[in-house]
């Protein structure tokens, strides 16, 4: 269906509108006054919350927007999928950058929201993505920032180290991806998502083992993304030693434009109907994914409960939510495509306010007394009982307990699974949703039951980010209540696109 180009506009209005922030972010840090310079995190935050809107109110003709489309030169996807996580991603960049004005390192630091924007910008390019070409830019664009943002404090040794790191694991994986990209492109001929498959299914009976490498080589750079094990080495160290904010951001904003991209580009690259000499390359991913599901979840958990340090428990809890995420993934098989995509979907949409919610009450938990561990959460509900019972909504979501969103996100995984015939998958998932929830708990208890020594000491929250945390704590339980049904269904309409 050939658009023109006025016809074709709303399918980037978002990605147009954040380079226009980022330049106005830009010149307001350099040439503005003070109070303007001190205004740049409303603007940044404001300008996201709106742009967000964007996808919800300016859609296409019905047909077009149900069913997908490939604009500008099949480079981009227009569907309700792309919509969907432009939407979270432009939310999760918008609460970022409130909640890093609290941060004492960050907060006064116009730089470090144009650099949100950039990488904001980077991720949306990667869920509408429809062409290796574009996959690779948007990638980079999301990834280099978010190297930058990592070792923000350059004064901070363990900054400095994680962003070191997560530089240098993610060069390497990017370069893994890339060549796996190229493997891809000399089978095809294409750089074209939809083109690579319809190539790879006319003659290349002999490329069997080529065509497998390749597709390896495309999951290792995809599990560095979502932290997924054995490509997390980087997670606990980049978690603790960046800026709060900036663990907060990296585990939401990378974690679900890399997922969103997942979806398609398996679907798209190596759909149902690809066979080579036999072999029905669907069946071989499905079975690698669930692996990795297996050994992300159950070496998080594992690892999560000798944690003392709540940044880095976190961190091991965010291996083992890609862990479940992959379930949905693993469940893309046949008529089940639809559900498996609504899971991840919903579920990376109350991940990224659920884990948005702990790490912003965290930051400013950080700030008020400087110290990351556990222990030190002693009595934190007699400090500040709304601080507390922010934490607690989060972490209860994250454990997938009632009425918190991530009850149904993991029933809706879980779901996907055995619709699937994933059944030992979904057993094994549920298992290991028990073990989470005991350190959740343990965490609880220290800020409900133990006794601290600064219990008299009491926790003051800015109002500004008082009415985020309590926007973002609100959401996580509508979600989990009354807004599961519109926001599902959204989700299950993104299946159509593909």
């Amino acid at each position: 269906m050939e658009l023109d180009l006025w016809a074709q506009l709303p399918s980037v209005l978002p990605e147009i509108g954040l380079t226009t922030l980022a330049v106005v972010v830009l010149f307001a840090d350099i040439y503005g006054s003070p109070a303007t310079r001190r205004n740049v995190v409303f603007v940044s935050a404001l300008g996201m919350a709106l742009l967000a809107l964007v996808p919800l109110i300016w859609q296409p003709e019905p047909a077009l927007y149900e069913h997908g489309a490939l604009l500008w030169g099949g480079m981009v996807n227009y569907d309700p999928l792309s919509q969907i996580f432009k939407v979270m991603l432009l939310l999760a960049g918008a609460v970022t950058c409130l909640m890093a004005a609290g941060d004492k390192g960050v907060g006064d630091k116009g730089e470090f929201y144009l650099i949100v924007i950039v990488a904001t910008l980077g991720g949306l390019m990667m869920s509408s993505a429809a062409d290796l070409i574009l996959v690779f830019v948007a990638l980079e664009t999301l990834s280099i920032p978010l190297y930058m943002l990592a070792s923000f404090r350059r004064g901070d040794q363990r900054s400095a180290e994680g962003g070191m790191k997560y530089f240098l694991y993610g060069a390497f994986a990017s370069a893994i991806m890339l060549f796996g990209f190229s493997l891809l492109y000399g089978f095809a001929g294409t750089t074209n998502l939809a083109g690579i498959a319809d190539a790879m299914s006319g003659g290349l009976e002999d490329g069997l083992v080529a065509v497998m490498t390749a597709l390896v080589m495309v999951v290792v750079g995809f599990g560095f993304k979502i932290s997924a094990v054995p490509f997390h080495f980087w997670t606990p160290d980049v978690y603790e030693g960046a800026p709060t904010p900036v663990t907060a951001f990296v585990s939401v904003s990378s974690k679900a434009a890399s997922f969103a991209l997942l979806l398609r580009f398996l679907t798209a690259v190596f759909p149902a109907e690809l066979a080579i000499a036999g072999v029905v390359i669907q069946d071989f991913w499905v079975n690698l994914l669930v692996v990795v599901s297996i050994v992300s979840m159950t070496l998080g958990n594992v690892v999560a409960l000798r944690q003392s340090n709540i940044k880095r428990l976190l961190a091991y809890s965010s291996i083992a939510q890609a862990g479940y995420t992959l379930i949905g993934v693993a469940a893309l098989q046949g008529a089940n495509d639809s559900l498996a995509v609504a899971s991840v979907s919903f579920y990376m949409f109350m991940y990224i306010f659920t884990n948005l919610l702990v790490f912003g009450a965290v930051i400013l938990f950080i700030a008020k007394t400087d110290t990351e561990e556990i222990s030190d959460m002693a009595g934190l509900n007699r400090r500040s009982p709304w601080l507390a019972l922010f934490i607690t909504i989060g972490l209860l979501s994250l454990g997938g307990i009632p009425p918190a969103a991530g009850f149904f996100g993991k029933f809706f995984l879980f779901q996907a699974a055995v619709n699937s015939n994933l059944v030992g998958l979904a057993l094994i998932a549920v298992t290991n949703a028990i073990i989470a929830l005991y350190y959740y708990l343990v965490v609880i208890k220290v800020m409900y039951v133990d006794i601290g020594p600064d219990d008299d000491k009491p926790i003051a929250i800015p109002r500004v980010y008082g009415w985020s945390l309590g926007i973002t704590a609100l959401v996580v339980i509508l979600l989990g209540t009354v807004a599961v049904t519109p926001i599902y269904d959204w989700a299950v309409l993104g299946a159509a696109g593909l």
